[in-house]
């Protein structure tokens, strides 16, 4: 016995004609035997995810203390952190595209490789510049190689219900990595430097590369042409909406904020946000993009990208529910530390062990969720965990107050882990069973794209309806408080253009520097304390909607179980996946390795 993917059956006899009828297969020739893997495969590919997505959320964690020790400034890591972003978002198809030119396994071995070198880099950075190289630039290309050669060698390696939970595995990794990130790097940064992250990442990489020779690639190297029109187009129709999106909070949406400026000018056309000029430029350039990939088509040259592969129903549903689990995933991530540590003043760790919960109860669904796809289509499992998270932020809603409501919190934290482990159980494998192994790697590069999307986009809405709620919230107290007209006056004034985000604790601090006296800055500080909560709550409320929001996007979710009688009849209709993989009903853990 061993713990290899299932054996396909033999392929029916009849194909799907382009009418959409079943008409005899000329003499097939024989498919290509599957993959024969063990679990050290998908454990290899998921130390990779890990690595890929914790890195961002440790950055997030140590802004203070890599300001400290590179001599720069917040502004400079708040740069870094969002140039990081912009590369995976310009380069992820790329990626995606260099994969099938090389092949998935190069293209993950290449890119492992150069994720690792820039770790080192970043964790031997003797300043700013360094570090922006090593991890906004060198990290960030050596991602989009790994990120979309994950999800084909997967479905290269494993078939069957071992497929969704390698699926599903991949998922909870990338969960996992979000939600530990914050406990990782809080006790390193507490207790030892930021550096060992990186350090830690370079033997990550390493030991992945090592054991990368046990994974199989059945996709031949493509000698294929890469349109440097497309590239162009896509690479910067996505910098402009996710640099919109990010930027949001500072510049504002419509309505101009804190304009960038060029020789004391404000960058604000017509009166208008960048922001709305940047999303409606990337839109334009990406509809200009998917046209050309058309036109690429009908002339019988190369497409960078198959757009229509966007009109298979499971694969825009499965894209759209996985972007929107992004958004709230960022959503969630963006409030529960702002709460944790600028309302409530706890450090790095202890926000990390408060988020612990999460972590394990998405390992334990993500695992549970396979399990259930034996009876509950994925369709159901999905609905269930978008339901699920929905419970879960309205428990966190409630454990909001000037004392953490521990209980409640944890609770609603752990509900939360449970329901992205759901998430995480299917998506990956509705998403890539919807096309064929040759489009395997396209897929995964969507997947990159929507996943960075999605996050960007939830961090951009949460962030704005903080800070705005916040702003209008302080302003309204302070005007009701006891505090002098003056100070009235000058807060009101300061707060027109929105209101930065600091710990609530230094706010008492900041009025006393400012000539306030004591009792007048303590009020203060009280103040803006309870415009925190109000703001948080209000961010909740809005994190609730976009999870509401999600449900429309399961629609085209498959709603029959693998394996199941009517499953077996859609396939012989023509499902694309099906008619690739057969559907293996035997238990994981006894699934027999055939010679």
């Amino acid at each position: 016995m061993s713990p290899s993917e299932a054996q396909p059956e033999p392929a029916d006899s009849t194909a799907p004609s382009e009418g959409g009828t079943s008409a005899p297969a000329p003499s097939p020739a024989p498919a290509p035997a599957p993959a024969r893997s063990s679990w050290v495969v998908v454990t290899a590919l998921s130390a990779a995810q890990f690595v890929m997505v914790l890195d961002s959320t440790v950055m997030n964690v140590s802004i203070s203390q890599v300001v400290e020790d590179l001599d720069t400034t917040v502004s400079a890591m708040q740069a870094a952190i969002t140039f990081y972003t912009l590369t995976m978002a310009a380069l992820m198809l790329v990626g995606a595209k260099l994969g099938d030119v090389w092949g998935r396994l190069r293209a993950f071995v290449i890119g492992a490789i150069i994720y690792a070198i820039g770790s080192l880099t970043t964790a031997l950075s003797p300043n700013i510049v360094v570090l922006f190289t090593g991890w906004s630039v060198v990290e960030g290309v050596g991602a989009v190689l790994v990120i979309p050669a994950i999800a084909a060698l997967i479905a290269d390696n494993y078939e069957g219900r071992a497929r969704v939970t390698a699926y599903a595995m991949i998922g909870a990794a990338s969960g996992a990595a979000v939600a530990a990130g914050p406990l990782i790097g809080g006790f390193l940064t507490t207790y030892a430097s930021w550096r060992y992250v990186f350090i830690g990442e370079v033997v990550v990489m390493a030991v992945v590369v090592l054991f990368s020779r046990r994974i199989v690639d059945r996709h031949e190297p493509a000698k294929l042409r890469i349109d440097p029109l497309s590239v162009l187009l896509s690479s910067v129709g996505l910098i402009a909406i996710v640099l919109g999106m990010l930027q949001s909070k500072t510049w504002g949406w419509i309505v101009p904020l804190d304009s960038p400026e060029i020789n004391g000018v404000p960058i604000e056309p017509l009166g208008i946000s960048l922001t709305t000029w940047l999303i409606l430029v990337g839109g334009v350039l990406l509809g200009w993009f998917a046209h050309r990939q058309r036109r690429l088509i009908e002339t019988g040259r190369e497409a960078f990208l198959d757009v229509s592969l966007l009109r298979i129903d499971r694969l825009r549903s499965g894209l759209s529910a996985l972007g929107a689990q992004y958004a709230v995933t960022a959503g969630l991530f963006f409030m529960v530390p702002v709460y944790l540590q600028m309302t409530l003043g706890l450090d790095a760790l202890q926000t990390g062990i408060r988020i612990f919960p999460l972590s394990v109860s998405l390992i334990v669904f993500s695992f549970a969720g396979t399990r259930l796809s034996r009876v509950w289509s994925p369709r159901r499992i999905v609905r269930i965990g978008q339901v699920v998270l929905v419970g879960a932020a309205l428990l966190l809603l409630a454990s909001v107050d000037e004392e953490l409501r521990q209980v409640a919190f944890s609770v609603g934290m752990f509900i939360a882990g449970a329901a992205l482990g759901l998430l995480a159980s299917q998506l990956g494998n509705v998403n890539m069973s919807s096309v064929g192994p040759e489009k395997s790697s396209e897929v995964g590069g969507m997947q990159g794209v929507f996943q960075n999307l999605g996050s960007s986009l939830g961090t951009a809405l949460i962030g704005s309806v903080l800070i705005g709620a916040l702003a209008t919230s302080f302003a309204t107290g302070v005007a009701a408080s006891d505090l002098p007209s003056d100070v009235r006056e000058a807060v009101a004034e300061a707060t027109s253009g929105g209101v930065e985000l600091v710990p609530a604790s230094t706010v008492q601090g900041i009025g006393e520097d400012a000539g306030l006296s004591s009792a007048d800055a303590e009020e203060l500080s009280e103040t803006y304390r309870q415009a925190q909560l109000g703001s948080l709550r209000v961010a909740f409320v809005g994190l609730i909607g976009i999870a509401l929001l999600a449900l429309l996007f399961s629609r085209g979710i498959p709603d029959v179980v693998e394996g199941s009688a009517k499953g077996a009849g859609r396939r012989k209709q023509g499902s694309s996946d099906d008619e690739r993989d057969a559907v293996d009903d035997a238990d994981l853990d006894t699934v027999e390795e055939r010679p």
